[in-house]
């Protein structure tokens, strides 16, 4: 977080650094005091972002990844950001920061698969409500079941998941260290991914239903065991952890029974279960997502809160603050939202025939 203002309003309040695209103030077209969280920025986000009259978007992944020449309406990312410019709507992101961070997105995948495990009675339970889904779809008289029918399910969205309390993030036994440290003064854990390592062996089926839980319970998600083995059959003793794709930080890991993240290419996930691996994926930014709602939303807004009302109080005791200026300064509201559209390109087609 910066205070670092000059002349400008709530958005430079918010940050300096990682800036990507600083809107200029208009007077005439003052935005919302609000912040829009997505993982990507797409054009769905753009139109949220502009029907909200937010004043900047933190997009976790950086739209701007190299050095651009220029800046034409021929490229739809480029079309996104003089959108935005245009609306007043400055663009920040994090991206590796929130990787590095304690506290960050891979701490957040360590603390689910560290949760607590499942008891007998919730395994009933969610058996019962199995039956009773198949049971409904048989029934139906409008279900042709002569030929099958395709449901495109995309990953459940986190503002309507309920947060599970049964699931006590971190709860397991354990110990966890990042894959790369990082030496930053004052910032002790600091490092891309995580290792975790369990005090007693952990069940592959109790991982699997943690995860499962901590993500918001997707219809279903790709995991990979050695060939000759089962799920039932295996312990966990250690887990690498990466958000997004991990494949090139865990290619020389060694002595980890378990690859977490949200994808990885065929070779890779194929090298990992002939030496006795398991993978398990979510998709890229399903691996991701979850930690805009159920972190740091509360902590933006939070700190968010704490630096506007610095500024406002440090600008408007300085002498020639325009009227318009003044206006904006007066308005001590603020919220943080997650964009309701942002989501992975990739969804499961599940058939609805012989379930």
């Amino acid at each position: 977080m910066s205070s670092n203002i000059a002349s400008a309003p709530f958005s430079r309040a918010v940050v300096s650094a990682m800036l990507l695209l600083e809107a200029p103030f208009d007077p005439l077209r003052r935005q919302m005091n609000s912040v829009l969280l997505t993982v990507d920025l797409t054009k769905a986000v753009v139109d949220e972002a502009i029907e909200r009259n937010d004043s900047i978007v933190v997009a976790y992944h950086p739209i701007i990844f190299k050095g651009l020449k220029s800046i034409t309406l021929d490229n739809s990312q480029q079309q996104s950001l003089l959108r935005l410019a245009a609306e007043g709507i400055s663009v920040y992101s994090p991206h590796t920061a929130l990787d590095a961070a304690p506290g960050g997105i891979c701490d957040w995948l360590a603390d689910i698969v560290t949760g607590t495990p499942v008891t007998a009675a919730e395994d009933q339970k969610k058996d019962d409500d199995s039956d009773s889904e198949k049971a409904s779809i048989e029934e139906d008289p409008f279900l042709d079941k002569r030929r099958p029918v395709y449901m495109l399910q995309h990953h459940p969205s986190h503002r309507d998941m309920i947060k599970d309390a049964d699931l006590k993030l971190g709860a397991t036994r354990h110990t966890r260290n990042p894959i790369t440290a990082l030496d930053i003064p004052g910032v002790p854990g600091a490092g891309m991914g995580r290792i975790v390592r369990f005090n007693e062996p952990q069940p592959l089926s109790a991982i699997i239903d943690r995860v499962a839980r901590g993500v918001g319970n997707p219809k279903g998600f790709p995991i990979a065991i050695p060939q000759g083995k089962s799920v039932e059959d295996m312990f966990i003793r250690s887990i690498a952890i990466c958000a997004g794709s991990g494949g090139s930080m865990f290619a020389n890991l060694k002595d980890i029974d378990l690859l977490f993240t949200g994808e990885l290419s065929h070779h890779e996930a194929l090298g990992a279960i002939e030496k006795g691996q398991c993978v398990i994926t979510l998709f890229h930014s399903n691996s991701e997502r979850g930690f805009l709602h159920t972190v740091l939303k509360t902590q933006l807004e939070e700190k968010v809160k704490v630096e506007w009302e610095e500024v406002r109080k440090a600008e408007q005791e300085k002498e020639g603050v325009s009227e318009e200026l003044y206006e904006a300064l007066d308005d001590e509201y603020v919220t943080v939202e997650v964009s309701e559209r942002d989501r992975d390109p990739y969804g499961l087609v599940i058939s609805r025939v012989g379930i």
